[in-house]
């Protein structure tokens, strides 16, 4: 995932707002990065990129995967994993969201 792709799909959010606003806020949770346009309240399924992105970047490393690399997806397989995670019923995207078909 580049820096201008979308992190956030339900209110487009992109990887780059979310680096500026941690290195800029500082937040002290991972939550708080919901206070960057939104970030994670929408359907949920980046949530987990959110929180490792979170990590990485304030040193926590605590979802770090076992060989110790940063699951950084590409985008078309972010987004169509997204898709499976609406269909199966584990999230509802905003009407404004990207459209998952």
């Amino acid at each position: 995932m580049k820096l201008d792709d979308e992190l956030c799909l339900c209110f487009h959010v992109s990887k780059r707002k979310v680096v500026n606003y941690i290195r800029i806020e500082a937040p002290q949770v991972a939550s708080q990065l919901s206070e960057c346009y939104g970030a994670g309240t929408g359907c949920g399924w980046c949530r987990a990129y959110l929180q490792q992105l979170f990590e990485r970047m304030t040193g926590q490393n605590i979802s770090l995967l076992a060989d110790g690399e940063f699951d950084d997806p590409a985008p078309e397989l972010y987004a169509a994993d997204r898709r499976k995670y609406v269909r199966d019923g584990r999230g509802t995207p905003p009407p404004d969201a990207t459209p998952i078909d």
